[in-house]
């Protein structure tokens, strides 16, 4: 059983890693968000807006994890390059350090994480603001997070489900799992989770909301050692009953070395998507080495031949099926549940166990992605985008 203290230091080192990101202030895309409102959780706004946006255009709500900044984070995950792919516009919220001293949304705290309370009021007046002053479609309002910020992106799905279509949570925890800091190093380690019940009712008791319900697409890595993996699966059992999802998954399938699992509400629609990530560590997984891959790997963005952001695009309806590259596996939604349930163990055994002995951290892997980021690096300084 890890240590609280154990937890505490890693948390420290992050934070200390994530000043070597490679991603300066300076090489940033983004725009000051400014006049958006009464702001109750002290939070900063920052924008992307396409020269391809259009009238009725998406917005794409991107939340930071701890240590990072909005920035960082665009640069890092891609997300202002897929905007000028796509035609979409982007929302970046910043935590401020008198908020959190580790700049941690503060996705645990009953004064943040309330409707109209908190950080979580300060992002739903930004949401509101840039929506009118860009002329962007109301019903196309997504939100997505790290971490912490992916423990966010829960609490905005929670308080404001009329507003968002979907939510994508990256390495995060469910809502309303914990209300103090005891708590939350628990539910990180995944320690003293609520039943699956109790999850739900904090959902349905955090509005007056009855449905439609916001989609949800969840990624965690297997070797996350900050935020337990269980937490994914507390994820789908707090959204199931919301969209009258079975217990065993619809559709099954592996993309390389990782799986898939889709659950559907009664009208055949996905509505839930998990990606398990082999062998992948805490953060965002990327894929920067393909022609069409996005982003750039450095501290908790984290290279693994699939694309958080580009998936989770396709899964909103953002970008084409085509930009989804990936070895799949024939889907059997007409298997009974226990079929589904077997077949999905099937998929996770046959994995092959890249990485198994020291995830990510191997001396040719380390050698191959060091230099691939240097012509990362490279290329973004020549475009401006980096010093």
């Amino acid at each position: 059983m890890r240590k609280i203290s154990d937890t505490i230091n890693r948390l420290a080192a992050l934070r200390a890693a994530g000043t070597a990101n490679g991603f300066s202030s300076a090489s940033s895309r983004l725009t000051p968000l400014a006049d958006f409102g009464p702001n109750p959780g002290a939070l900063s706004g920052y924008v992307y807006i396409p020269q391809t946006l259009e009238a009725n255009a998406a917005l794409v709500v991107v939340l930071h994890g701890c240590t990072q900044n909005a920035s960082g984070y665009d640069l890092g995950a891609g997300w202002s390059d897929m905007a000028d792919r796509h035609g979409f516009a982007l929302l970046f919220p910043e935590q401020q350090r008198q908020n959190n001293p580790n700049l941690c949304f503060n996705w645990f705290s009953p004064a943040d994480i309330r409707r109209d309370m908190g950080e979580a009021s300060s992002i739903r007046q930004m949401v509101a603001a840039v929506t009118a002053r860009h002329g962007l479609d109301p019903a196309r309002v997504f939100v997505t997070g790290l971490s912490a910020g992916g423990a966010m992106t829960a609490v905005m799905l929670a308080a404001y489900p009329e507003v968002f279509a979907g939510g994508a949570i990256i390495a995060g925890l469910p809502y309303g799992c914990a209300s103090t800091v005891p708590q939350a190093f628990d539910r990180m380690r995944g320690h003293g989770m609520p039943s699956a019940l109790e999850l739900t009712a904090l959902v349905r008791s955090a509005s007056d909301h009855e449905g439609p319900w916001p989609t949800l697409s969840i990624w965690h890595g297997t070797a996350d050692a900050t935020v337990s993996h269980d937490n994914a699966q507390a994820i789908i059992d707090q959204w199931q009953p919301l969209h009258g999802a079975r217990m065993a998954p619809d559709h099954v399938e592996a993309i390389g070395a990782h799986a898939r699992r889709a659950w559907t509400d009664t009208a055949g629609r996905e509505v839930i998507e998990e990606y398990t990530i082999h062998g992948m560590g805490h953060g965002t997984p990327l894929d920067t080495l393909s022609e069409q891959g996005c982003g750039a790997s450095g501290a908790y963005m984290l290279e693994a031949n699939i694309s958080s952001t580009q998936l989770i695009c396709r899964f909103w309806g953002l970008a084409q099926e085509t930009e989804r590259k990936a070895a799949t596996v024939a889907r059997k939604p007409a298997l009974s549940p226990s079929g589904q349930e077997a077949a999905h163990d099937a998929i996770i055994s046959a994995m092959p166990p890249i990485y198994a002995r020291r995830p990510f951290a191997h001396d040719q892997y380390t050698q191959r992605i060091g230099g691939l980021r240097k012509v990362i690096e490279d290329a973004l300084r020549s475009a401006g985008l980096m010093r």
